[in-house]
């Protein structure tokens, strides 16, 4: 491979180690949850399903996917200025995404391992697809002359606490946003082929079906415990989950709208539609889903886009922080009532779609 050394644009921890990105709301996350309380959990309801997906995981479709090819063997010099930027930004954020997701995953399997076999060795199997994933990625960052340290990532990132069916919740989600969001980049690029400016892409057809099977686990995990979904405040915290996965996508790609550009994308048309799909998908388990055509949906969204472009002009400032915080108050203060407002749009009852293949 060539490859050209040149000064880096980024912050590094040391020579070609890039520092981790500052973590704010918006940034992925770190989780843990109840172990005790995960290894108590009564599969019975949904037990030969797990099992069959337990099956699938065995086969390990992709263990001969993520190997890189010649089609990386080029400097990658020309990808330069801002679109350089955000396309290291992107794969730091699918690496740490994804490193998260290994790092949950291997240590339930890890708790679980006598208390509960079924759940820990799917979490492992799942531990494994997404270490391959962050690995990956993280090679293709040294084509950008920069790594993750992802042990320093381990010990530095602060850690979330969620409740088993709340980690259930965001992982299903999380998983099945990746798998549209992946797959409607493949196909895009599969039509555009002048657009695949790196090879990474040629790997998410594959790729997303992990994405798509892990999902398929949680769905059968919520179906193995009746009462995360059957009741009011079910339904209250599935419209919270959605929001939050919808909003938190939304505001970081419309951010970075040059990066999909340069792939020949338009951010929100994308957004828009891996929205409407996942919210398609999660009809499937979920008791309820976010009326996305709902005009208001959009129209308070764009008003925290154009408040997090007003947050971002200020810290750009020289203000002194205390100033820096009065400016920013009044954008807080808005983005919150736009969360209340599209909390509080009338959700769709699902019940009956569900068993529908979306």
């Amino acid at each position: 491979m060539v490859t050209t050394v040149r000064p880096s644009e980024f912050e590094e921890i040391r020579p070609g180690v890039k520092a981790p990105a500052k973590e704010t709301i918006l940034t992925p996350r770190f989780y843990t949850t109840d172990f005790e309380e995960m290894a108590k959990m009564d599969l019975s309801a949904n037990e030969e399903e797990l099992k069959a997906i337990l099956a699938e995981f065995k086969e390990d479709y992709n263990r001969h996917h993520f190997v890189r090819n010649a089609d990386f063997d080029q400097s990658w010099d020309h990808i330069d200025g801002e679109t350089r930027r955000l396309f290291v930004e992107f794969l730091e954020r699918s690496c740490t995404a994804e490193f998260s997701g290994f790092l949950l995953y291997k240590e339930l399997g890890r708790r679980l391992k006598d208390t509960n076999p079924l759940l820990a060795e799917c979490f492992l199997l799942m531990s494994r697809d997404e270490a391959r994933h962050a690995g990956f990625l993280n090679k293709a960052l040294s084509d950008f002359n920069l790594t993750l340290d992802l042990g320093f990532l381990t010990k530095s990132r602060k850690y979330t606490f969620f409740k088993p069916k709340f980690i259930f919740y965001a992982t299903y989600l999380s998983e099945k946003i990746g798998y549209w969001r992946y797959i409607t980049i493949y196909r895009h690029l599969e039509q555009h082929p002048e657009s695949r400016i790196y090879p990474i892409f040629k790997f998410f057809e594959n790729w997303c079906q992990d994405e798509n099977r892990h999902g398929d686990f949680f769905d059968a995990i919520l179906k193995a415990q009746p009462s995360f979904l059957n009741d009011w405040k079910a339904k209250l915290w599935c419209r919270f989950f959605l929001l939050s996965v919808f909003a938190t996508m939304y505001l970081n790609d419309l951010q970075r709208s040059d990066f999909y550009a340069s792939i020949g994308l338009d951010a929100r048309s994308y957004d828009k539609h891996v929205i409407e799909k996942t919210n398609n998908t999660a009809a499937r388990v979920f008791p309820v889903i976010i009326d996305v055509d709902n005009p208001a949906f959009y129209e308070s969204l764009e008003i925290c886009v154009s408040n997090c472009e007003q947050l971002r002009a200020i810290d750009e400032t020289n203000a002194i922080a205390p100033v820096k915080f009065l400016r920013k108050l009044p954008l807080y203060l808005s983005n919150m009532t736009q969360f209340i407002k599209l909390y509080f749009i009338k959700p769709i009852e699902v019940e009956k779609q569900q068993g529908c293949v979306c």
